[in-house]
């Protein structure tokens, strides 16, 4: 997760705002069942987004192109991926391993267009998880070395966890990278996802698939900061708090990264 295009102070000194746990910020306890499915059917994915609406509200992925046109110019492209450690990592040194950026993962920010309003396709993860059980996240994961990029690796791992095909979802581009306190450094894929998939959750790593209106998340009204105290230090904690579900730590960050960069090509 990395450091530019961080419009306003006030806004910045909420996207410093560090994961506790990396909560959310990717799953990395190892490959599913569907590994090999996954790998092969990674090669057909859509490459050609939806139209986008001319707001980024509710509705904007059912309008014009100029929506489309500003969602696509807050986004890194698809061929160019930043290459930046992570936009927080000056605000987590001393706390992270030795180990820390070594480690890559990749992660899928879905956006599905409902009659209702766009609305962002997040998992709770399994109670009894080695990291993060019980914690909200987007599908992703480790990139392992079959993988061609972070682009295949986010798609081969919301096939393993949610069952979702990449050929439902189409890539936009990326948000910033951002590094979790467990040191890995994560990018975050921005893509759609068609409204008929149909999650199938592998249960060993993901509880729950659920959606929550874009609209809700773009609200800064919406995003909270809880501070408590990590190896000594204190620490100020993204959070959404949404019906029966908590949606913080680097999950939160990384909308909250999505947010700052819609503004910042308004």
């Amino acid at each position: 997760m990395s450091g530019r295009d961080r419009p306003g102070d006030e806004r910045a000194a909420d996207a410093r705002a560090p994961d506790e746990h990396a909560a959310g910020a990717c799953a990395t306890d190892g490959p599913g069942s569907r590994k090999t499915a996954a790998n092969a059917a990674a090669s057909t994915a859509v490459a050609d987004a939806p139209a986008v609406g001319n707001r980024f509200d509710a509705d904007f992925l059912a309008g014009d192109s100029r929506a489309r046109i500003r969602l696509l110019a807050a986004l890194h492209p698809l061929d160019a991926a930043p290459e930046d450690d992570g936009w927080n990592l000056d605000d987590l040194h001393g706390l992270l391993p030795d180990n820390a950026l070594r480690a890559q993962a990749a992660v899928l920010v879905g956006l599905v267009p409902r009659p209702q309003g766009v609305q962002v396709l997040l998992t709770r993860r399994t109670d009894g998880l080695r990291q993060h059980g019980g914690q909200v996240s987007f599908p992703g994961g480790r990139i392992e070395p079959d993988d061609e990029d972070a682009v295949a690796a986010a798609l081969r791992e919301t096939f393993e966890e949610i069952g979702v095909p990449p050929s439902q979802i189409a890539p936009l581009g990326f948000l910033d990278p951002l590094v979790t306190i467990t040191g890995f450094r994560v990018l975050p894929l921005v893509a759609t996802v068609d409204p008929a998939y149909v999650a199938a959750p592998d249960p060993a790593e993901v509880a729950a698939v659920f959606e929550v209106p874009l609209a809700f998340l773009l609200d800064p009204d919406n995003l909270t900061t809880r501070t408590l105290e990590y190896k000594g230090r204190a620490r100020h904690v993204l959070e959404y708090r949404w019906p029966d579900q908590r949606i913080w730590g680097a999950t939160a960050s990384m909308l909250l990264n999505l947010r700052q960069r819609l503004e910042a090509v308004r």
